[in-house]
């Protein structure tokens, strides 16, 4: 299973998000948090912004959708331009819904969860979903402290994952650094967001090429990753 970094832009300087994009090169993914101040005590940006950023980079967009009434919402982000929406589970009535209809409009369908909701109760879901996203921190804000406690949560949901014989990525997001992703990937994670551990620093592409080395080197050395 391959590492790969994505870059938040919740970091970047939304006045010249193109050049932004284009600061990682390299990066996987281009993580965007869609965030409507109802689900969580923030706004940020939506579809027309979405749409923009999918023109003006070739980088893929991962779309994490914080927002209240995602089974509604989430579609016209696919319609956007981004190649993966995730949507919470606290937030969708119907998930497997979504995710499918996600899916039939061709993006790559994930559900997150948020620190104090357990992966327990969706695991019959996991199938139906390309990516599961842990929150390493409570979602609305980005530059917080990253959440040790979810460590066991990671590990839980990649032998969930394993167990089933799933290919399915398992993100996370919220104080990844230089200083935790090495215990994520050991944990089990492989998709790793990460903000201002990226765009704070004076070469934005050679933290994302860091980054992914340490975490590489984690992935190698970890007992999950040795089994398969």
């Amino acid at each position: 299973m391959a590492v790969q970094i994505n870059p938040s832009i919740l970091s970047a300087d939304f006045a010249r998000l193109a050049e932004e994009a284009e600061a990682v090169k390299g990066a996987d993914w281009l993580h965007v948090d869609v965030m409507d101040n109802h689900f969580v005590p923030n706004l940020t940006l939506g579809v027309p912004v979405v749409e923009s950023l999918s023109r003006a980079t070739g980088t893929p967009l991962d779309c994490h959708l914080m927002i209240a009434d995602p089974d509604r919402w989430a579609p016209q982000y696919v319609e956007a331009g981004a190649g993966s929406v995730t949507f919470h589970a606290e937030a969708a009535a119907a998930p497997v819904r979504l995710a499918r209809e996600i899916r039939a409009k061709g993006a790559r369908a994930s559900m997150a969860l948020k620190p104090a909701t357990p992966i327990e109760p969706y695991e019959d879901l996991l199938p139906e979903l390309d990516m599961l996203l842990i929150m390493t921190v409570e979602p609305g804000f980005g530059g917080q402290a990253f959440l040790d406690i979810m460590l066991p949560k990671i590990r839980r949901t990649r032998e969930l994952i394993s167990r089933h014989g799933l290919e399915l990525w398992l993100q996370v997001d919220g104080g990844v650094s230089a200083d935790t992703i090495e215990r994520c990937a050991e944990a089990g994670a492989d998709v790793f967001v990460a903000g201002s551990a990226v765009y704070g620093k004076e070469d934005p592409a050679a933290a994302v090429r860091a980054l992914r080395a340490q975490a590489e080197d984690a992935t190698a050395a970890a007992a999950w990753a040795c089994t398969h």
